[in-house]
């Protein structure tokens, strides 16, 4: 099993799709290393030898993935919210941010439904 920056890959699977498992890494991400590292695409990942491995390691380092991405995203999520824009107020009430209605849908965002009891009537 290769490991590449500290994600294990599935050995079964074709080299393009195997690099997708690497957070920031899509598939034409995985297509454009591949093609710089010299590797074919329809290899499979238990198939590759140390240099294949050691070619797409110095091509990824190129690139921002796993922990720092994500922490990159968070601070931009961060930076939203504390200048209070609507998108970071939107983030802060768990609400969807990109103009979606919320009256039937957007169950993702707002989480499980929080049923409501109806006003009883008042007894004459």
């Amino acid at each position: 099993m290769a490991r590449i920056a500290g994600v294990d890959l599935p050995k079964n699977k074709r080299g393009i799709i195997g690099l997708t498992y690497i957070y920031g890494i899509g598939k034409s991400r995985a297509k454009e290393i591949l093609d710089k590292a010299g590797v074919d695409e329809n290899k499979k990942v238990k198939d590759w030898d140390d240099t294949d491995i050691a070619g797409i390691r110095r091509e990824i380092a190129n690139y921002r993935i796993e922990g720092e991405l994500r922490s990159e995203v968070q601070l931009n999520i961060k930076r939203l919210m504390d200048i209070g824009s609507y998108r970071g107020i939107r983030h802060r009430i768990g609400l969807p941010l990109r103009g979606q209605r919320t009256k039937n849908n957007s169950r993702t965002r707002k989480g499980k439904r929080k049923t409501v009891a109806n006003k009883k009537k008042a007894t004459k």
